[in-house]
């Protein structure tokens, strides 16, 4: 598995970010809509401030509502500055979303990943708490109505956990055949924290990913209110001390 960091930062943090990661052992960022979105109609000046650091855009998270205009202009940047994957975070509340609705959703999104996979790019959705995909029958429900291979599923194991999911590794197995990007984010009293240091048994869903074949991304999904220097250390001194070498 190739390594990723992602962390919400001030915009006067974007530069240690970006000139940061590597030294700290991850493969690449997954950068967070607020973090590209100041150059989505310049994507050339993107490419310059990220220019000597590789991987610094691999993959862009977009968090926002279903608007078939403003995703394929993500998917455009992303094509530009030479991302392997979009994950949409899919800024809809669940409640009032029918079974028809979902299937509605799954659809409009499967012609966004056909032209993405076209492109040479994956498209990720990422399930999330009190959105229209949060627990396992949405999951179901979902990729039971496209076709295969066109939209992949971030995990996020805080977000399983504060869903109410409590077996996360039955959850990998199950649904391993669509998993494409993990973002590996510890909880505990309803709240984010640094790897290890929440109530998630992270060690035996690691070992679920190994058992499964898992081979996509593992992203630290850091979201706690540490700092942009502890989440990358610490963060990666855990994943150091637990990764199967």
């Amino acid at each position: 598995m190739r390594t990723a960091f992602s962390k919400p930062t001030a915009p006067d943090q974007f530069d240690l970010l970006i000139s940061s990661f590597r030294t700290s052992g991850y493969d690449a960022l997954q950068l967070k809509t607020g973090q590209f979105l100041p150059w989505l109609q310049t994507p050339e000046e993107f490419t310059k401030i990220t220019a000597g650091q590789p991987g610094a855009a691999g993959v862009l998270v977009y968090y926002d509502d279903l608007d078939d205009d403003r995703l394929a202009n993500v998917i455009d940047f992303a094509i530009h500055v030479g991302s392997e994957m979009v994950v949409f975070c899919h800024n809809r509340s669940r409640e009032g979303v029918t079974s028809a609705m979902r299937v509605a959703i799954a659809k409009q999104l499967a012609e966004h990943g056909k032209r993405a996979r076209d492109a040479g790019i994956g498209l990720s959705l990422h399930h999330h708490f009190d959105h229209p995909v949060m627990v396992p029958s949405d999951v179901r429900e979902f990729w039971g109505a496209i076709e295969s291979g066109v939209v992949g599923l971030t995990v996020d194991t805080g977000h399983l956990a504060k869903s109410g999911v409590n077996d996360i590794p039955a959850f990998i197995e199950e649904f391993a055949p669509i998993i494409d990007n993990i973002h590996l984010k510890d909880f505990g009293d309803d709240k984010w924290r640094l790897l290890g240091e929440g109530t998630l048994d992270l060690a035996a869903i690691l070992s679920t990913l190994s058992n499964v074949g898992y081979d996509g991304w593992l992203c630290v999904d850091e979201e706690s209110d540490a700092s942009l220097t502890d989440g990358l250390t610490k963060s990666r001194a855990w994943l150091d001390t637990h990764l199967r070498r």
